[in-house]
């Protein structure tokens, strides 16, 4: 994985710009470790203030400085989406390994199940879930649904990959030498998956946060802990726009636009480098 991610640093500019913007709304979240005030405090500083050297984002009608709650915010919205990403991987890189490889009634079932989780309206369905669940509501219990409703997609394509992997020479040789299912499946096939579930989880990031940032706008999720969304919401509350705080607005929607551009140039990069007829033209090896 590491000399693949050397190769798109070397031969692939929109990996390279990817990563910076990644870099600065990473970089952004580390900083919610050196803040000097509590995420939670209100009116610890004065309100309604606009940007200045003394406050850089400016402070928000709630009296919190907006830059440093803006690092929780981003720390927070990233550390969702890499759980829901982290968590969905798991769920479609083993249901689609299974299935792709064992084939036969297992992956019909498999399937079945996977194909009822991908018609799923997934928007309704989480309001509705807010609105059972509301006074248990809490960012990790959003991440584990989250999770288990955005698998799918990604489950049949990995499926896919293994079917074809199943058919290869080296598949063949490794059942005729012995080796197990479990240790055909995870030597010899998931070297080949592992760019693809790379690949997917940059988009399962962007489809997480997006979504987490819908639903916080819209209120209809934990808006105690301090998110992206859950500042467009507050800011919202208090008529920012109105009342000329546009900084309030400004600042997180200008940084989560940044994730969403750099998580998306990597993912495309990376589905780029998978393809090989577009690895080798952008390496100068393709014909015409």
């Amino acid at each position: 994985m590491l000399r693949i991610v050397l190769d798109l640093f070397r031969y692939n500019r929109e990996f390279a710009l990817g990563a910076f913007l990644t870099a600065i709304v990473v970089a952004m979240a580390v900083l919610s470790a050196f803040s000097p005030y509590n995420p939670l405090d209100t009116f610890v500083v004065p309100p309604d203030v606009p940007p200045s050297w003394a406050y850089w984002f400016g402070t928000t009608s709630r009296g919190q400085d907006t830059f440093w709650i803006l690092t929780f915010a981003m720390r927070n919205t990233l550390l969702f989406g890499f759980t829901v990403a982290i968590l969905s991987r798991i769920l479609s890189l083993t249901i689609g390994m299974i299935a792709g490889y064992l084939g036969g009634w297992t992956d019909r079932v498999l399937m079945s199940i996977n194909d009822t989780f991908i018609v799923i309206p997934l928007f309704p369905l989480l309001v509705l879930f807010y609105f059972v669940m509301r006074d248990y509501m809490s960012w990790a219990l959003l991440a584990v649904v989250m999770a288990c409703l955005g698998w799918a997609y990604d489950a049949r394509l990995i499926r896919s990959v293994m079917m074809s992997l199943k058919q290869r020479e080296f598949t063949r040789t490794a059942v005729f030498s012995g080796m197990t299912t479990p240790e055909i499946v995870v030597r010899e096939h998931l070297p080949y998956v592992l760019p693809i579930v790379f690949s997917t989880t940059l988009n399962n990031i962007n489809w997480s946060i997006g979504l987490e940032v819908t639903l916080s706008v819209l209120g209809f999720t934990d808006l105690d802990t301090p998110t992206v969304g859950t500042m467009i919401f507050w800011a919202n509350q208090h008529s920012a726009m109105v009342s000329g705080v546009w900084w309030w607005f400004v600042f997180p929607t200008l940084f989560v636009t940044i994730a969403f551009i750099g998580l998306f140039m990597l993912a495309v990069s990376m589905n780029e480098y998978i393809d090989p007829r577009s690895r080798l033209a952008r390496m100068g090896g393709g014909s015409a």
